[in-house]
């Protein structure tokens, strides 16, 4: 099933996974947008968003979308100096989100999609003066960045995880920027309250909503911090991997030396 959304006052768009294209991916909560349209047919839906786009007063995409899937793998050119991909600036951070871990090979070294060299792509993208639908990096200078500087151009494991996106986002969002890991710790006190609020009403879904807006806040506080949320879990778990004890009043109660 395709999916036509709109970001107002942004953009209107099409996916097939409408939570991960758009709320994993570009940051923007389910009040944020709204759905205008949903078929099965690829070729309608593609003609559509061109509509809607021109009726709603929005930048035109130059190639529809059913073309788009058609080409959608991420094949890139490196030459001597440069790396080029096959999509236009306004296209590039989607389609470098839907190519994560892909890797090519150049005169510095092999070069990979990462959550981590993403954000550095896109700042030093350069739109080709010969085909206005392509965007290029100069590979000496993701070189020296991530691979002469031996800083990592792949992510701890060889998958992208939810934390890299929320990472992402909040990068994006200029959370790591301008803000502080002491507003975060009381927006976790407040989404706290809204977990407390949902398992006095057993409202399911209020406590999955809250529970992972927790750990958002959590990943963003520990990033603040200096540390990956991933790290400060692992830490956690070795501590309390082999402790003993029993259960009491519906509570694990550590045993005392």
């Amino acid at each position: 099933m395709y999916t036509i959304y709109h970001i107002p006052g942004k953009k209107i768009g099409v996916t097939r996974n409408i939570n991960r294209r758009v709320t994993e991916q570009q940051g923007y909560a389910p009040d944020e947008y709204e759905v205008l349209l949903t078929s099965d047919d690829i070729n309608y839906i593609s003609d559509m968003e061109i509509e809607l786009q021109k009726s709603y007063g929005y930048k035109v995409d130059r190639q529809k979308y059913n073309n788009l899937i058609k080409s959608n793998k991420m094949n890139i050119n490196a030459t001597e100096q440069t790396s080029t991909f096959p999509c236009p600036m306004n296209k590039l951070k989607g389609r470098l989100m839907d190519s994560i871990n892909a890797t090519w090979k150049t005169d510095f070294g092999s070069f990979t999609i990462t959550p981590k060299t993403i954000p550095w792509i896109i700042k030093n993208a350069r739109v080709s003066m010969f085909n206005p639908e392509r965007t290029y990096v100069y590979n000496k200078a993701f070189a020296k960045e991530f691979v002469e500087n031996k800083t990592d151009n792949t992510t701890e494991s060889s998958e992208v995880g939810i934390y890299d996106l929320i990472r992402i986002w909040a990068d994006e969002k200029g959370i790591y920027n301008e803000g502080d890991y002491k507003t975060q710790y009381i927006k976790l006190m407040e989404e706290a309250g809204e977990l407390a609020q949902a398992l006095l009403k057993n409202d399911e879904t209020e406590v999955i909503d809250a529970i992972g807006d927790m750990v958002v806040v959590l990943t963003n506080l520990a990033a603040l911090r200096g540390h990956k949320i991933e790290s400060c879990v692992k830490s956690a778990y070795d501590v309390i991997k082999s402790r003993q004890g029993r259960m009491v009043n519906g509570t694990f109660v550590k045993t005392t030396l």
